[in-house]
């Protein structure tokens, strides 16, 4: 007689965004199949039994930030992971789904030639499942033109930038973009930083010969972020249109946010681990170490403010806490950190280190560890909004019957697994640092479930996906992201 089902998990604690149940989980066909009290699967037949020993069985996370394989925008800098590597790292670290970026450049003039060739880049080679998000580096009459089309072909987001001069686009091109996006139901992404200011700080600590890395930050000052961040949403006000804040590292630009929240208006806003975990302090380090830190927005003063990002995340300022996995070798002169070291400058020039940390494997685990959010909240923010956000729900980021796919975190049960050190060494991406080493962990994924198949058994085998599994999620319009008026945008006189 065939099994009835292809999986089963038993004895565990089941965490959704809402309840915390001992529930027993049945998987067939990819799908979560039942969702039963404990116990009551204890007649059925199963390919494969898994005993969760009293563990936390969650929906996998979706992280939906992440940098792979993108073209040099910025100078030298080349993403270290491609689409096989970054989605290796993920599996590992428990993100069954990610939504990486389709870059285009300024100098072309449609999006659908980019987003073939983020497929070509990813199709096959991944260990997790994958969406997109469309970066509109020119947002040309024929660019907004395509917007119909990729919302046809699954894409219901996109990213533009205030800042960097290879992305940046100006408020005029920005309200044609939010315009185009609210006709055809897609979410905005907007990389919140006054490129001016940005530019006069640079020039004055060039000025001072200041060019270590540590002055990365004060290049990058929180004014930058918070003028940035109120313009942003004044012009998503304007226009009715939703937007996402990407990586918001300030307690003040937080504010600002949720002043816009409790005012009713469709702006959200994620954050990520190097702004609960990092400071200034971390850029700071000898010689040129503190390069592998160098991110935007930079990690910013004191511990103060990663509790006040903390705070965000627990009082719904954030609607998701991503990675930003943005990967580039310390030691590599060619693509990586140490490219902006030349023998005129020994330990570099901040202007030149590319920006970006990885993080796609250890957001996690670093995020549980830390004790700092309740269960339901972690779950919220690092899969089930990510999910609804971006229009994946319920097929990801939730454990519902006969519609969730069967992607799933065992974790270990409370206070079982023994505190250790987390080392670069011990990580699947192809980086060779992480900016969180030596910090504490005391949980990991003990399983990782992608659509009915363990692919990371952490005691068994480690790994156990392969490449070419994960699949790319068409995704429908955010059911979180609306305007507040129905209808087009008029123009009133």
């Amino acid at each position: 007689m065939a099994a009835e089902y292809d999986l089963i998990i038993v004895n565990g604690i089941a965490i959704t965004d809402t309840e915390i149940q001992e529930w027993d989980i049945a998987i067939k066909d990819e799908k979560i199949a039942r969702i039963v009290p404990r116990g009551g699967l204890q007649n059925a037949k199963a390919t494969k039994t898994i005993d969760a020993e009293g563990g936390y069985v969650m929906p996998g996370g979706v992280d939906a930030h992440v940098h792979l394989q993108e073209p040099p925008l910025f100078g030298k800098g080349s993403t270290a992971d491609n689409y096989e590597t970054g989605s290796r790292s993920a599996i590992c670290g428990g993100t069954t789904t990610m939504v990486t970026f389709a870059p285009q450049k300024k100098t072309e003039d449609t999006l659908l030639d980019t987003l073939a060739a983020t497929h070509s880049r990813a199709q096959n080679n991944c260990y997790n499942d994958y969406s997109f998000h469309l970066l509109v580096g020119n947002p040309s009459e024929r660019a907004l033109s395509e917007f119909p089309t990729l919302r046809r072909e699954g894409i219901s987001s996109l990213k533009i930038y205030m800042t960097y001069e290879a992305l940046q686009l100006h408020d005029g091109q920005i309200l044609d973009v939010l315009l185009a996006a609210r006709k055809e139901g897609i979410t905005t992404m907007i990389h919140a930083e006054n490129n001016h200011v940005i530019n006069w700080m640079t020039a004055q600590l060039e000025k001072r010969n200041l060019l270590a890395p540590k002055y990365h930050g004060p290049s990058h000052p929180p004014v930058a972020e918070i003028e940035a961040t109120y313009r942003a949403i004044s012009l998503s006000e304007f226009m009715d249109s939703p937007i996402l804040i990407v990586h918001v590292s300030t307690p003040q630009a937080a504010t600002t946010i949720k002043s816009a929240k409790d005012r009713g208006l469709p702006i959200f806003a994620e954050t990520c681990p190097q702004y609960l975990f990092l400071t200034k302090q971390d850029l700071d380090q000898p010689g040129f170490e503190g390069a592998k830190c160098v991110c935007s927005p930079p990690p910013r003063s004191s511990e103060a403010d990663c509790d006040a990002i903390w705070d965000g995340l627990v009082d719904g300022t954030f609607t998701i806490l991503s990675s930003d996995h943005c990967p580039f070798r310390y030691d590599d002169a060619e693509t990586g950190k140490k490219s902006s070291i030349t023998a005129d400058m020994p330990l570099g020039h901040f202007k030149y280190i590319p920006n970006g940390c990885p993080g796609i494997e250890t957001r996690l685990a670093l995020t549980l560890s830390a004790g700092r959010l309740d269960l339901n909240k972690f779950v919220e923010v690092t899969s089930t909004n990510p999910a609804r956000l971006y229009g994946l729900y319920p097929r990801k980021g939730g454990l519902v019957e006969g519609e969730s796919d069967a992607d799933v975190n065992v974790w270990y049960p409370e206070g079982e697994m023994e505190a250790f050190k987390l080392k670069n060494e011990m990580l699947h991406h192809d980086v060779d640092y992480t900016p969180f080493e030596g910090r504490m962990l005391k949980q990991w994924p003990r399983y990782t479930i992608l659509r009915g198949k363990v692919v990371w058994d952490r005691e068994n085998g480690g790994l156990l996906g392969e490449k070419g599994y994960g699949r790319f999620v068409k995704r429908e319009a955010s059911s979180l992201a609306k305007p507040l008026r129905e209808g087009e945008w008029e123009l009133l006189l």
